[in-house]
């Protein structure tokens, strides 16, 4: 199953990074027109078994807004564009990069900021920081975000346990027909 995800992995982000490029792009423009500052954000997450590493988004909020989760930030920090690209999960296609980086997978726990200390925890004890983080989850697709670690974790958890080749189809394709956060 890993040396099969792996390859799902390298060769979906690859195609998936080629495929929307034209979208990337355009976002891009997007972002720097409607705010001052860069178009990619990179911020320090969690990764596998607790390692840090950047992770890249399209930038949605104003520049200069604290490093905090989606959920604890100010509203008005989220810009107009930011606000679309979030809506329609544009905001996550730099992060192909780190796929293809082998920092993250396409399916798994979203990577958390070292901040959010009680999910940490919460996913050390269920054995959660095994994994690599994913562009998109089960717990995303539930609408479950980081504001509740404990059944973020649990989700997580109930994921590795069931995971499979086909349920990562399913999450990925629930992930494109649901709009929501992070």
């Amino acid at each position: 199953m890993k040396a099969a995800k792996k390859i799902f992995d390298l060769a979906g982000a690859a195609l998936l990074l080629v495929a929307t490029s034209p979208v990337l792009l355009l976002a891009m423009l997007a972002v720097r027109a409607s705010s001052p500052g860069p178009a990619i954000f990179s911020q320090t997450r969690v990764g596998r078994d607790g390692a840090l590493f950047r992770c890249h988004k399209l930038r949605t909020m104003v520049q200069g807004t604290p490093s905090l989760p989606s959920h604890e930030a100010p509203a008005n920090a989220v810009t107009a564009v930011g606000r679309t690209l979030r809506k329609f999960k544009l905001d996550e296609l730099p992060q192909f990069w780190n796929v293809l980086k082998g920092e993250m997978s396409l399916v798994g726990p979203r990577p958390c900021l070292p901040t959010q200390t009680e999910l940490i925890e919460y996913r050390r004890r269920l054995g959660v920081l095994t994994a690599l983080p994913g562009i998109t989850g089960m717990a995303q697709i539930k609408g479950i975000d980081m504001s509740n670690p404990r059944l973020l974790a649990e989700t997580d958890a109930t994921y590795l346990r069931t995971a499979s080749f086909w349920l990562d189809l399913r999450i990925l394709f629930g992930t494109l027909y649901r709009n929501g956060a992070d």
